[in-house]
């Protein structure tokens, strides 16, 4: 297995300077394994509770007896599932001199994060943890990780079909099981044709009204579902930027099912040959690339948009870095071009750099301040 230790250091520094760090990520995408690792090399020992584990769970039924006597890390996996350990957590970490660090992970992001920061304002530190990405695959598995998607299971199977059939299952079951446990009362069957049906979408500006009239309810009910998906880290919505400009502008987010790999098992795309030859091939490498940008650039939550005029000019990727803005347009190409659309971009938006994304192997110039930078070379050049 691929070791994530970029991630275990960075945990491991939010938990030296805060009494208790949150640790988001999808299901299966490895927190409980990461923080295993951090417990192995806690110097004060660790303790683990498993709330999906009834013992665990009898154990903190008076969380004040369960955990006060600990010292060194303890370890809260699935902590949405107790959404009340929150108060006696914030009683915990005041306690003087700090005799425990607590390491909570979680599943689904807004009721979550909406309760820790309500009952733990300034004592937690927040850390979204992802699929695995090109800086722990390495470049010469770019392809891989687009096709299978950064899920570790997905990833390392042992064949492409494999992998398919761990994703095929993925799906399954977080429909059946895991929506509910996450507090998400949608029906499976429902959400299914949603999710699907989105991933047909992938790329695309949002018509909410659309899905809706597929759906045969309000555009407020579908908007409740794309939330879900939101929420559980399945789907992102690339929000509009809107320039102080005269041209007209889009105004509705952009959606891209945040897994490259769920994504084609969603299409029932199975191999390289099939992704090649279907009409979502461009927008499965956009979506993929967007990703690769954003947690290369360690992009915090917020900081990331897309740009489009209603006369044609658009930029695939907009990055807020520093009260400057950073351009990315995604080309699957070898021989990308500087655009009418990349220039209108640059003194529209007056970015500091445009990137074009590229599938070549090369990094070279465009224009003044515009480069093309080879996927391959991402990490270094970018």
């Amino acid at each position: 297995m691929i070791p994530r230790k970029t991630h275990g250091k960075a945990v491991a520094r939010l938990l030296r300077e805060s009494p208790a760090a949150l640790l988001l990520g999808a299901r299966q995408v490895g927190k409980t394994t990461l923080a295993k690792e951090i417990a192995r090399s806690w110097s004060r020992g660790a303790h683990r509770f498993d709330l999906e584990d009834d013992r665990d769970l009898a154990r903190l039924a008076d969380p004040f007896l369960a955990l006060d006597p600990l010292r060194g890390l303890v370890v809260l996996d699935e902590v949405q599932r107790r959404p009340n350990l929150f108060p006696a957590l914030r009683v915990l970490a005041d306690r003087p001199r700090t005799p425990a660090r607590f390491l909570l992970l979680g599943s689904a992001s807004p009721a979550l994060l909406q309760q820790s920061s309500e009952t733990l304002a300034g004592r937690v530190a927040h850390y979204e943890l992802s699929g695995f990405d090109l800086s722990e695959v390495g470049p010469t598995d770019a392809e891989r990780l687009w096709v299978r998607g950064g899920f570790p299971r997905s990833f390392a199977a042992q064949s492409g079909a494999a992998s398919y059939r761990w994703r095929d299952d993925f799906v399954h079951t977080f429909l059946a099981r895991d929506l509910g446990a996450l507090g998400i009362s949608i029906p499976g069957t429902t959400m299914e044709r949603f999710w699907t049906m989105l991933a047909h979408y992938h790329g695309q500006v949002w018509n909410g009204s659309e899905l809706a009239r597929a759906f045969g309810v309000s555009h407020h009910v579908v908007r409740r579902y794309l939330e879900a998906l939101e929420a559980v880290f399945m789907v992102r919505s690339l929000r509009p930027w809107s320039a102080n400009l005269k041209k007209r502008q889009v105004r509705t987010p952009k959606i891209y099912v945040r897994d490259s790999g769920l994504l084609h098992r969603l299409l029932d795309i199975r191999t390289t040959r099939e992704l090649e030859r279907h009409p979502k091939v461009g927008a499965s490498w956009e979506g993929f690339v967007i990703e690769c940008v954003l947690r290369a650039l360690d992009a915090p939550p917020g900081s990331s948009y897309f740009w489009r005029t209603h006369t044609g000019a658009e930029l695939d990727l907009l990055v807020q870095q520093g009260g400057r803005l950073r351009g990315f347009e995604i080309k699957r190409t070898t021989a990308p071009r500087f655009t009418r659309s990349m220039r209108s971009a640059m003194s529209d938006l007056d970015l500091s750099r445009l990137d074009v994304i590229h599938a070549g192997s090369e990094t070279f110039p465009l224009a003044a301040g515009v480069r093309a930078v080879s996927l391959g070379r991402l990490l270094d050049d970018l």
